[in-house]
């Protein structure tokens, strides 16, 4: 009997996986991808941060229940959604995805998943930006559930080795995750996650030794105003997708304590090092952990469901 389940699962699991494919809506929904991009291309034209809102949104989708755009659903009167959990309050961009899944009800209704929205969407914006353009699998099926209590994310103030277990959990390496927190280099962050750096570290009464002494001068005058403004992670080329964001985690730039340890961990120091040295090396393995992100648990065939609307169970 164990023989035979193990046969039947190694035969199953492929063929699940194959009906997640390039080109799955070419038949059903011609215009789908292109919809998709019209869409992204309209926001990015007047908001550049959109790509940073997007990867945000699609890291944080796919690490909650896989990649089933349950992070659009909102709230309702019996149940707190993904939504409205503290990590996700900052999260932005509902309002694209909200746009293209109506063009896309217009003209091919309940055929295209929200989750594959998310997913396209990205891409797109991540090109826009001067990142890879990559080959996007869809065949996404929505999930029909979005639970508060089940958002566990990496934190920012975590080490290298503690952030890796949510990422192992997730099937990903560490020069996935690596690569994939290279996506920091269109980043922004609020003061409130990197201020304990700035000056009383870890109750010594001075900044963080570890972040250069300039760029703690400059975070405090962006954070001092008691609002919670924003920083970029990346001081340099803030809203180009390019491998800056290494090059100065390694000089002691990192804006966000996990950051940081990335280039001083010698678990992914090596790595760091790597990319911040060879810009076409990033560019190719940001795309394939984007991609292998994106299969994260993913809804196929009959589970789930399409959406008719992103914030809204059927």
């Amino acid at each position: 009997m164990k023989i035979i389940f193990v046969l039947y699962f190694t035969i199953l699991l492929p063929l699940a996986l194959a009906q997640l494919k390039v080109g799955f809506y070419k038949t059903s929904c011609p215009r789908a991808e292109s919809i998709v991009k019209a869409a992204v291309q309209k926001r990015f034209n007047t908001d550049k941060s959109i790509t940073a809102a997007l990867l945000r949104m699609h890291f944080h989708d796919c690490f909650v229940r896989g990649c089933d755009a349950s992070i659009l659903i909102d709230s309702t009167n019996q149940s707190r959604s993904e939504k409205e959990s503290g990590p996700n309050l900052t999260v932005r961009g509902y309002e694209l995805i909200d746009e293209a899944k109506k063009a896309l009800e217009k003209v091919c209704p309940s055929k295209v998943s929200c989750a594959d929205i998310i997913t396209l969407a990205t891409r797109d914006s991540v090109v826009l930006a001067g990142g890879p353009s990559y080959d996007v699998p869809t065949g996404r099926r929505d999930g029909r559930v979005s639970n508060i209590n089940e958002v566990n994310l990496p934190g920012s103030s975590l080490s290298v080795s503690q952030a890796f277990q949510s990422f192992k959990d997730k099937g990903l390496t560490m020069d996935d995750m690596v690569t994939l927190l290279g996506g920091h280099t269109v980043g922004v962050a609020h003061c409130f996650f990197f201020s304990g750096r700035l000056t009383n570290f870890q109750g010594t009464g001075k900044p963080d030794p570890s972040m250069d002494a300039g760029l703690v001068t400059t975070l405090k005058g962006i954070c001092g105003n008691g609002s919670n403004p924003t920083a970029f992670l990346d001081q340099g080329t803030s809203f180009s997708f390019d491998n800056e964001f290494y090059r100065q985690i390694r000089g002691k730039k990192g804006v966000m304590k996990i950051d940081q340890e990335l280039a001083d961990d010698r678990l992914s120091s090596g790595i760091v090092s790597r990319f911040a040295s060879n810009a076409n090396l990033f560019r190719t393995r940001f795309a394939q952990a984007m991609v292998k992100m994106g299969n994260i648990q993913v809804l196929v065939g009959n589970a789930g469901e399409i959406r008719k609307n992103s914030r809204v169970i059927n």
